[in-house]
């Protein structure tokens, strides 16, 4: 009754060469001591000591991270304290920053607590 015609189809196979696009998110519950990397997006919503490279990274509301952030887009809610380098640079109303900051892109809500260094990267 039905034929089939045309290039038969394939089910999607898995990225090859370590190219996760997938989110990965650290609970409450999770204290984290060293270094951390992710192909993809980072979600963090205990606590890091340790250094953070990731595709994106978002810092929880309960979120804190102390070290070295390098991402293309970083967003926080909760506190962040160190050395960041993103080209997209967010913080909420409810951000505590202490950290020396290279951006292309800056985005400060009313009510975030600053103090660093902020420089603009050339993109």
């Amino acid at each position: 009754m039905f034929s089939k015609t045309g290039d038969p189809v394939t089910e999607p196979q898995p990225r090859s060469g370590g190219t996760n696009a997938s989110r990965s998110v650290l609970g409450t519950d999770l204290k984290i001591t060293g270094e951390i990397t992710s192909t993809g997006a980072l979600e963090v919503l205990g606590e890091i000591d340790g250094n953070i490279t990731a595709d994106s990274l978002t810092i929880g509301p309960q979120g804190r991270v102390s070290g070295s952030v390098t991402a293309k887009s970083v967003e926080v809610t909760g506190q962040l304290e160190g050395r960041v380098e993103s080209a997209s640079f967010t913080l909420r109303a409810s951000a505590q920053v202490t950290a020396d900051v290279s951006y292309e892109k800056l985005v400060i809500e009313s009510g975030a607590t600053i103090e660093g260094r902020f420089s603009r990267l050339k993109g």
